[in-house]
């Protein structure tokens, strides 16, 4: 499930830097201004903050591709990682019911009930969810007639 779930965050990742380069490019194109600001400022903005949100999705993507590969719990930073991909992701699918529509926001629950089941799915490390094997008991002392 892991695997799953790194593979999502990087097409997410892709997706998110596409979808920000194009926004982008027809900004500045179209020549249009927001309350004064500048075409090409916003332009360039909207090409950084597609980069920056994908290399946030990309690094979120690689911590699921090491605890895929680790088969281990994520620790420190990737565990904090992996939360606040579960909290955007909500965050995200509640703007998308209202903007985008019903499939976005199913897309957004799915991806973000992947990454919380992954949370609680290895939350126990390797050691506490395999017990120890049980050695069979010493034989019996022999006793004097």
């Amino acid at each position: 499930m892991a695997w799953v779930v790194a593979v999502l965050l990087f097409v997410e990742a892709l997706g998110v830097v596409a979808l920000n380069w194009i926004l982008g490019i027809v900004v500045g194109r179209q020549r249009m201004s927001l309350a004064g600001l500048d075409a090409d400022l916003m332009s360039v903005s909207a090409k950084i903050a597609g980069i920056v949100f994908g290399l946030y999705f990309a690094l979120c993507g690689l911590v699921a591709l090491l605890v895929a590969v680790r088969d281990r719990r994520p620790a420190g930073l990737g565990r904090v990682l992996l939360i606040s991909a579960a909290v955007t992701h909500a965050l995200l699918g509640a703007f998308c019911w209202g903007l985008v529509g019903a499939a976005a926001f199913a897309y957004m629950v799915v991806v973000l009930g992947l990454i919380v089941l992954l949370l609680m799915t290895y939350d126990a490390p390797r050691a506490e969810r395999d017990p120890a094997p049980v050695s069979p008991p010493p034989p019996p002392e022999p006793t004097a007639p």
